[in-house]
């Protein structure tokens, strides 16, 4: 049996919304993941997380194999048991660090100075799977070649094509059943690129299908090609995950062309600078004109920091860098986050998600109504 059962259940103007299933547990689809990069959320608890309304975590290889190591994480029941989560995990390979530290990359590996005492740390396609064996995951990602954008043909066609050589060791080597691997298409933002990765990595049978390389430098219109040169060779009975996109804009533009899954740092990471995520645009809760404001953070919501503080209170907290205002505010941007998703799937169901999409932008963009 598949570790990763996707379901389609309705489909609007190319959107579509569905169930995943893991190991019993079931996603509904499309869905963002919050990131915890090294096995928690900053500043939120598995309550936190519950109370924002996630269904389903990331986690990074990289990070875990190096502190405090994934035979620890494995001792200790796995990586959903050693963060007290009780729904469904992903872990990304350490992809992500070939783009953002710059590692030494071979044919064999990739071999990095450890970001924690220096020492070298190597990461085959091989090791990242045997990793994620060991963290326990329900999902683990192919071990994939990222580089920024832009840049050239042939560097991107080159990280391409290790990408599906890593791809193809990966699956060799991939044996635990009750674990998803999901590989990953690469290509840049060259359509056609774009369409033979998407082609041969569906030849390796994977579980599902992660998207990845984008939100590193190209443009929307760049990005919302290359998705749509993926998801055009990709199975439509498996999971399409779009990689490091989560600002609503790129994830509902996205979502209009059939993909289910997202993850990014961007509404904690915003959170912990003091900008806040709203259906009305977003703000800076630096600025002084919030220093005597009694309003919550937005009349809508209804997220912990909303229902009990206002935006004088939670000002002072970011002024005075008090912990407390990173988990506040990180609540606040997540719900809104979760809660977008939510009215996304609920918008797909009655035919309405064109007239959604144009909404949430129109509103966030300060349109109104008799503008339009």
């Amino acid at each position: 049996m598949m570790a990763a059962v996707f379901r389609e259940i309705a489909r609007d103007a190319g959107a579509r919304t569905g169930t995943v299933a893991f190991r019993g547990a079931v996603v509904t689809t499309p869905a963002f993941m919050p990131v915890g990069t090294r096995g928690a959320v900053k500043g939120l608890d598995a309550r936190d997380l519950l109370a924002v309304g996630a269904e389903m975590v990331l986690s990074n290889t990289y990070h875990l194999m190096l502190r405090p190591g994934a035979a620890t994480v494995a001792a200790m029941g796995g990586l959903a048991a050693f963060q007290g989560w009780p729904g469904p995990t992903l872990t990304d390979s350490g992809g992500y660090q070939i783009f953002s530290l710059d590692p030494r990359v071979t044919e064999t590996d990739a071999v990095f100075r450890s970001t924690y005492d220096g020492s070298e740390v190597r990461l085959s396609p091989e090791e990242a799977v045997r990793c994620q064996q060991l963290l326990g995951a329900d999902v683990a990602m192919v071990l994939d070649v990222l580089i920024g954008l832009p840049a050239p043909n042939e560097a991107v066609r080159a990280a391409m094509e290790q990408t599906l050589r890593w791809s193809s060791r990966a699956r060799d080597v991939h044996d635990r059943t009750d674990q998803a691997l999901f590989g990953i298409v690469q290509g840049g933002v060259d359509p056609t690129l774009r369409g033979r990765s998407a082609r041969a990595t569906t030849a390796l049978d994977f579980d599902g299908y992660g998207i990845g390389g984008l939100s590193v430098g190209e443009s929307p219109d760049e990005r919302d090609r290359a998705i749509e040169a993926a998801v055009a060779e990709l199975p439509a009975d498996k999971l399409r995950y779009v990689m490091g996109l989560g600002d609503a804009e790129g994830v509902l533009d996205a979502v209009a062309r059939g993909c289910d899954l997202f993850d990014c740092v961007w509404p904690t990471r915003l959170a912990r600078h003091g900008r806040v995520l709203t259906p009305d645009g977003d703000y800076n809760l630096k600025r002084a004109e919030y220093a005597a404001d009694p309003r919550p953070l937005h009349e809508e919501c209804s997220c912990l920091a909303c229902g009990s503080v206002s935006r004088a209170y939670l000002r002072h907290l970011l002024m005075t860098k008090e912990m407390t205002v990173m988990r506040l505010l990180s609540m606040h941007n997540l719900t809104y986050t979760l809660g977008l998703m939510a009215e996304t799937r609920g918008a797909i169901e009655r035919g309405r998600f064109s007239d959604h999409r144009v909404s949430v932008v129109e509103r966030r963009n300060g349109v109104r109504r008799e503008d339009r």
